[in-house]
Parts: C-alpha cells; structure tokens; sequence
C-alpha cells in the first residue's frame, strides 16, 4: 500500500488545465508513437507500467513497460509488463463496483439508493439507534457523502491513523466503518471513502449470496470475455471492494468500451443503459472542474469547445478515462506508489495534452 497521502492525485485534472493546439487532430498510430516516445525521451513518465487507447471500439495504441511493482500488501518486484500480466487497480476498483451494484440493483438482490442504509445491517441495531444515523441512505453510500469521519487524502498510508488502514487493521471492517463519528449531515460535503465501497461490496455478498470478486467475474468479467483476474484479500477473510482488483490492462479498456456503449458489450446488455447514466450523472462536486457520481469522476476538459470525461482513478497512477465525444477511452498503470499524488497526476496531464488529446479528434 502507498505511504504518501493522495490529495493531488484526487485534484487531479480539472477543467483549468489548457490543452495546447498547436498540432492538427491525427489518428494515426505512428504519430502517437512519436509523441508518446517524446515523453519517454523526456523523462516525463517515469514508472510507467502500460498505456491503452482505444477509439471507435478498436484498440488503436498499446505501450508496455517494465519496472518495480507491488501488490495492495506486498512487494511483486521488478515485472516485465504485457498483454497477459494483471496490474492492480487501486481504486479504480471502486468504479468497478459501482457497475456490479448496477446489476445487482437491476436483478432485484441489492436495496435501492433511495433504501435506509442501517436498515441493510440488521447485525449493527446498537448503531442505527444513534441519532442522524437514520437520515443516510445507500445513495449517499454511491456517492461518498454520507457525512462520517473518515481521512484517507491528509493522513498518509502506511499511518494507522488512516482511515483506510485503521478500517484493515479493525476486527469487522463493516461496523468499523459504520460506527464511525457523524461530522456532519449525509449529502452535504463529499469526503473520499474507501469505507463506502466496501460496504456497497458487502451488501452485494449479501443479496446474491456470492462474495464479491466471484459476483464481478460472473456478471461483468465473464460475459465480456476477460482474461484472469484478482482480488486482494484481507486479514479478515473479506475482500477489498475499495482497492484490491486486479486486471489484464485490456480487459479494463474494455470497461470503459463497455461504458461508451451505454452498458452493452457485442449487443448484449451487461450494465442496465439507465445505470451507467447514473453512475455518471453528477452528484456533488469534489473540486472546481470535478464532480463525483456513483463511484465515478467526471468533468470538462478544458478544450475550445469542453470536452465531457468520466473516469475511475487508483493510487500509483492507475487511471481509466472514458470521453464520449470521441468514442474514446485510454488505461494508464503505473507504479508510482510512493511518488506524490502530486507527481502522479503530472504524468497524466502529459499524456492528455501531449498524446491523446492532440492525436484523437
């Protein structure tokens, strides 16, 4: 796990950062080449581990590198990266969930966002006796609003007093989670929570009565043709819904394919189409330029005319980023764990205004 804290990561790009336009809108393949072999040339994407794009449904560019990795909770090494090796995701993990949430939702086996979120933890009655805990619902669950205490951007990983490391070291996560402090009422202020998708990861165990990872294979991963896949593990025997997937990096391209198709994959329906619009309709803003669905980012960017992004993003510099308006979708993995959020997010600033917003028209 990273020992730095992810506040810049999560500011991220917004819609104030410019896209040059110097260079006239390509799409051929050698030109990205050259691009993307510029940055390298100019030490301006350190660790990088992989880079897709794909347009109009076909993957147009793939990159592969080498390097160190490591794990959620351990060290993998130095790791030769290609087509079949799984990469963390992080917590682009979460934006997964939110889709298995969506068809769980859709088979009548999860509560519906507008359902009380204590009245799905019958196990916890000690808690929702407390007062202000019966005015949250699962919607501000989907939308990290929920308004408990909860600090994983300042404290850094690593830092017991992270809330994400407090909740694995925590005998039961879920009433970890669920009895943490009320700051303020739900709805009124996002605050980044890895707690909130382990319990939307719960509550899909305990409405198709199948863990998580197992869940997620067999509605998402299986039907589109994914290769393996992982789930880290904890120490409880519960996996980690916020930030233990593991994917082959074309398989999370398709994702995003998956998501510009309104939920269909080859013509079959895999995420209800009225689900992936409401994953991705803003809730609640989280910066100037950014605004939080259920599990997703979205904004502009800052473009002549603004150009509509929605994504999922994960520690490290894991990044999957869907822009309707030009069939596009494009994964970044790298392994920058113990660089600056800050740092991290400079390497995708690179690649948007030097590679893929120039090249993709």
């Amino acid at each position: 796990m990273a020992y730095l804290n992810r506040r810049h990561l999560l500011a991220g790009l917004g819609a104030n950062v410019a896209i040059p336009w110097a260079m006239p809108a390509v799409a051929a393949s050698a030109d990205v080449a050259e691009r993307f072999a510029g940055l390298h040339r100019a030490g301006k994407l350190p660790g990088m581990h992989a880079f897709l794009v794909s347009q109009g449904g076909q993957l147009v560019f793939e990159h592969y590198g080498e390097g160190e990795d490591e794990g959620w909770d351990r060290l993998v090494g130095h790791v030769v990266f290609g087509p079949d090796v799984l990469h963390d995701l992080r917590s682009v993990s979460k934006s997964v969930v939110g889709l298995a949430y969506g068809v769980a939702l859709a088979e009548g086996k999860v509560p519906p966002p507008d359902a009380k979120l204590y009245a799905q933890f019958p196990e916890y009655a000690d808690l929702a006796a407390q007062p202000g805990r019966d005015k949250i619902t699962i919607r501000h669950v989907l939308s990290m609003t929920l308004g408990f205490e909860w600090d994983e951007l300042t404290i850094p990983y690593g830092d017991p007093r992270n809330s994400e490391m407090a909740m694995e070291a925590a005998p039961d996560r879920y009433r970890f989670i669920l009895e943490r402090p009320i700051a303020e009422g739900p709805g009124v202020k996002w605050t980044y929570c890895g707690g909130a998708t382990a319990l939307l990861g719960r509550l899909i165990a305990k409405g198709t009565g199948e863990a998580l990872p197992a869940y997620c294979r067999r509605v998402l991963f299986d039907p589109m043709g994914f290769g393996p896949s992982d789930w880290s593990i904890g120490r409880d025997g519960e996996p980690r819904a916020a930030s233990g997937a593991r994917l082959l990096p074309r398989d999370l391209v398709k994702i995003g394919q998956l998501m510009l198709a309104n939920g269909s994959w080859i013509g079959k329906s895999i995420v209800p189409a009225d689900w992936v619009k409401r994953v991705t309709t803003p809730v609640i803003q989280t910066r100037v330029g950014r605004n939080y669905g259920y599990q997703w980012y979205m904004g502009d960017f800052a473009t002549p005319q603004p150009l509509h992004w929605f994504c999922g993003i994960g520690w490290g510099g894991q990044y999957l980023y869907v822009v309707p308006g030009r069939d596009l979708t494009f994964v970044i993995h790298c392994g920058n764990y113990r660089r600056s959020g800050q740092e991290q997010a400079a390497i995708l600033i690179a690649l948007l205004q030097d590679v893929v917003l120039p090249s993709f028209g």
